[in-house]
């Protein structure tokens, strides 16, 4: 059958599906923004009521203070306040957002979901909104998805938000987990590099199933239990790994990398995996000790961070790498694109 333009239906309709609703571009980071708790629970108060010593705590965690959240802020605020933060940055109106990614795994229900709720707060119309599970690895996962969606033109604008409030999950009587764990939230903006600096490389991403039972938080109690000696073990391997293989991607070496931003589990473990590397302290990201562990917040801090102490500016070169429950991880090189801080 002939359609009036003498073009076949079939014909016509593959035509249309090859064509992506926008034109391929490299993807970059446009911008940063990071929020924290203004409440603040000392490892000093903390140790008094778990029976150690501060140092104790301090010796195995590196946290002397972490951000807790009220018991009536909601998650989706923070991430919602981050994300227009974030845009506003970056320049990028609302409205033309295609996608709105949040990783968490401790959204204010169990369904909505927090994304769409993100998406609606910031005026994202015409984008869709997807939440990421991945554990402290949900913000790199979201980076990966929408450099995917750009690099294919399926989408030109992404907002990736990572935000948990690890707090309302954790056991305030065990002394395994309690000390680690801080809230907070942050966000960047993807979407096609300009003229100028700013480009995100392959982003490379690993599970093994095998360790699902060294971290777990189960619906009964909701509850975070963990093995920290085998979570110690796997997360020092695996995050060596994944810088090398993400370094490698791009045909640089460790020496080429301006800043290393490790998820910030404990920093005892990204100390190990410093030193396992030879990278000098000056060019890895620590600031565990005033934040904690906020999960698939970690990572935007961490930039937020180093572009506060002027260590993160445009045309940098940044390895990225997470690892999180699951077990999941993944590594990635990005070189900043992101405005100067505001």
């Amino acid at each position: 059958m002939i359609d009036s333009a003498g073009v076949q239906p079939r014909a016509r309709a593959a035509g249309l599906l090859a064509r992506p609703p926008f034109a391929p571009a490299r993807p970059a980071v446009l911008s940063i923004a990071a929020e924290v708790p203004d409440d603040r629970v000392s490892t000093s108060e903390l140790a008094e009521r778990l029976g150690v010593s501060e140092a104790w705590i301090v010796s195995r965690t590196g946290v002397r203070k972490r951000p807790v959240a009220r018991a009536d802020e909601r998650l989706s605020d923070y991430a919602a306040r981050v994300g227009a933060r974030a845009l506003q940055r970056a320049g990028v109106d609302p409205a033309a957002l295609d996608l709105v990614i949040v990783a968490t795994m401790t959204q204010d229900e169990l369904t909505p979901n927090t994304a769409p709720l993100v998406a609606h707060a910031v005026g994202a119309r015409a984008a869709g909104a997807v939440d990421v599970g991945a554990a402290c690895t949900g913000f790199l996962s979201g980076v990966a998805c929408a450099a995917g969606q750009i690099e294919s033109g399926r989408a030109r604008w992404v907002l990736v938000i990572g935000a948990d409030f690890i707090t309302r999950v954790v056991n305030w009587e065990d002394k395994r987990t309690a000390p680690l764990f801080g809230d907070g939230a942050g966000a960047v903006v993807v979407g096609p590099a300009g003229a100028g600096p700013g480009a995100i490389g392959p982003i490379v991403l690993g599970a093994d199933g095998t360790g699902a039972e060294t971290i777990q938080i189960a619906h009964a109690d909701r509850q975070i239990r963990m093995d920290g000696p085998e979570v110690y073990k796997h997360a020092v391997a695996r995050l060596s790994e994944a810088t090398l293989q993400a370094v490698g991607s791009v045909g640089l070496t460790l020496d080429d990398m301006d800043l290393f931003v490790y998820h910030q589990a404990n920093a005892r473990i990204v100390r190990a995996v410093a030193e396992k590397l030879q990278l000098t302290p000056e060019r890895v990201v620590d600031c565990i000790e005033t934040l904690g562990n906020s999960s698939a917040a970690t990572l935007p801090l961490g930039l937020a961070v180093a572009e506060r102490d002027g260590r993160l500016r445009p045309g940098k070169l940044v390895l990225l790498a997470a690892f999180g429950a699951g077990f999941t991880w993944g590594g990635g090189v990005i070189e900043w694109g992101g405005g100067e801080l505001g």
